[in-house]
């Protein structure tokens, strides 16, 4: 099952994707109901969609399948650290640490985009993509999804969609700096899509050992710049569900992305391999990523134009009172 959400003139729908059309869920369901009843009932809801009432594909505007409930972005494929941990000769600096964990952290679920939206990135000299692939969270009767096994974990997955997880470098760069992030340099921007494919229908790719043995490439205005086995992760989907519910929770609707394959998944890891040369170039305005992956479809974006910030004041040096009098001494 293909699962996604489109406007058709001023019209939103929430339904299947069938063939080359959409078609809107039985009684006037949404993506978020269908996720936390789990897959189940969402095979029931497709035996129940009506086909004759579909709009083809070529009429509507694809939205992002879901609005997240949270987003979670590891990084798992020792490649593309490789790449973004290099020295200025190139070569690799893998902390022990990330062999011991799936680390990740958290975007923003109030700037997602579906394919073929135009993105509008902070003022970057080097605008970049991340080519992932990401699981959406799905109801399991009930189960609160906290502490999850990784039989659980897996029972969990209701299906997967392509991520482009848009990063400024320069800024993430000097954010990070200062021991926290990334943030600024990432939360202004993430692609999902083009839909939802269930679980069911990507289980023939899973191999023996539960890796998803699919093939992601990613082009900018048509040149391939990367492409990758999504099987070369370290760890499972399920184990990346595992780590994220431990002693906390995930929920239907949580998307947790893969972090960003290797071999050219994107231009950062590219350049860190390159001892810092800028090769591929940055991201420039009009430019058109597209990223396929076998299975779940095509994303692209567009790159619009650049905000300008603010301006902020550096930070202040302050006289630290501990206590209100204080303050008031120091006014007067």
């Amino acid at each position: 099952m293909r699962i996604g959400r489109w406007t058709h003139g001023d019209t939103h729908g929430e339904g299947f994707v069938i063939e080359d059309a959409v078609v809107p869920f039985p009684e006037g369901a949404t993506v978020q109901e269908v996720l936390a009843a789990g897959l189940a009932a969402a095979a029931d809801l497709h035996d129940r969609a009506d086909p004759a009432g579909g709009v083809p594909l070529s009429e509507v505007t694809l939205l992002a399948p879901l609005a997240p409930a949270s987003v979670r972005d590891f990084a798992v494929f020792e490649e593309h650290v490789e790449g973004m941990s290099a020295d200025s000769n190139g070569d690799p600096q893998v902390g022990e640490a990330w062999y011991e964990s799936p680390t990740f952290y958290f975007t923003n679920p109030h700037q997602i985009f579906g394919t073929g939206h135009r993105i509008t990135p902070p003022a970057t000299e080097r605008l970049d993509f991340e080519l992932e692939i990401a699981v959406v969270v799905g109801g399991v009767g009930g189960h609160p999804g906290t502490d999850l096994s990784v039989v659980e974990a897996a029972d969990h997955v209701f299906g997967y969609l392509i991520m482009n997880d848009w990063s400024a470098r320069d800024i993430q760069a000097a954010e990070m700096r200062g021991h926290l992030g990334p943030a600024k340099g990432k939360d202004f921007a993430t692609s999902l899509g083009p839909w939802i494919v269930t679980a069911d229908e990507m289980a023939p790719f899973l191999d023996a050992e539960g890796f998803l043995a699919i093939r992601a490439e990613v082009y900018v205005n048509h040149e391939l710049i990367g492409a990758d086995l999504v099987s070369n992760m370290a760890w499972t989907f399920p184990e990346l569900l595992v780590y994220s519910s431990r002693a906390s929770r995930v929920v239907p609707g949580d998307v947790i992305g893969s972090g960003t394959v290797g071999n050219g998944g994107c231009l950062g890891e590219l350049w860190g391999k390159a001892g810092g040369q800028l090769e591929p170039p940055p991201l420039q305005e009009g430019d058109v990523v597209r990223m396929t992956v076998e299975g779940l479809g095509e994303l692209t974006g567009i790159v619009g134009r650049s905000r300008d910030a603010h301006p902020l004041p550096t930070a202040r040096a302050r006289p630290a009172p501990r206590s209100r009098s204080r303050v008031a001494e120091h006014a007067g």
